[in-house]
């Protein structure tokens, strides 16, 4: 049935107005996203379908235009307006993070390097400047490719500190197919630039594994 053909109380538009986005569904969401459906299924259950083909919202995500255009119904249009929602997404939190103390909204953060690093399918190495005051000054992609500790230069992220005038950073990277739990090197490669950032007088206030949608703390688990 069309959804135009459902009780004005079970739409997803009325109910999103009504109850607030929260009340909704992954497949009610996203079927406002796509706004019409495909012949045979409606907007609600091609959402259904994408969550069934993909496997979950991170996944359909990180999918590229390629592989998104792929399933009927979705196409380059479709791929470049999600991409849109999500950039918009991460700026506001990146917003959030300009305005109030970044170490005052854990959250915001985890949301922030989920959005930023979670859908990747290369690994980064990303570091987020901080002001004496804990706001975000700006997050750069300093390192992209397999990381190790021979392939992220501590100079360079010393470097971009003091361009910045930072007080301290929070650094961050992915594990695109894996656990947030960190590996040895991961471990080698923060002492090193806790280190190296000490000789300016720049804190390291964290280092963040993100893996899809888990993130790992090293300040929360005592590994700074």
């Amino acid at each position: 049935m069309a959804i135009k053909d459902w009780p004005d109380q079970q739409r997803p538009r009325e109910r999103l107005i009504r109850d607030g986005a929260a009340a909704l569904s992954d497949p009610e969401l996203l079927a406002l996203f796509l706004r019409v459906g495909v012949r045979g299924m409606n907007a609600v259950e091609l959402g259904r379908a994408l969550l069934a083909h993909f496997g979950s919202l991170q996944a359909l995500f990180a999918a590229n235009c390629q592989q998104m255009s792929a399933v009927h119904g979705l196409g380059p249009a479709k791929y470049a307006q999600l991409q849109a929602v999500l950039e918009l997404a991460r700026r506001a939190l990146g917003e959030q993070l300009q305005q109030g103390c970044a170490l005052g909204s854990p959250q915001a953060v985890r949301d922030y390097l989920r959005l930023d690093l979670g859908r990747q399918a290369h690994e980064s190495f990303s570091v987020l400047f901080l002001d004496v005051k804990n706001r975000l000054l700006a997050c750069e992609e300093m390192f992209r490719g397999t990381l190790t500790h021979t392939s992220v230069y501590p100079r360079e992220v010393v470097k971009a500190a003091l361009a910045r005038n930072a007080a301290s950073v929070m650094l961050a990277h992915n594990h695109p197919s894996g656990s947030p739990e960190p590996s040895e090197a991961d471990l080698l490669l923060t002492r090193t630039l806790v280190q190296a950032l000490a000789l300016v007088d720049v804190r390291v206030l964290d280092h963040f594994v993100v893996a899809g949608t888990h993130v790992h703390s090293f300040a929360e688990h005592g590994q700074l």
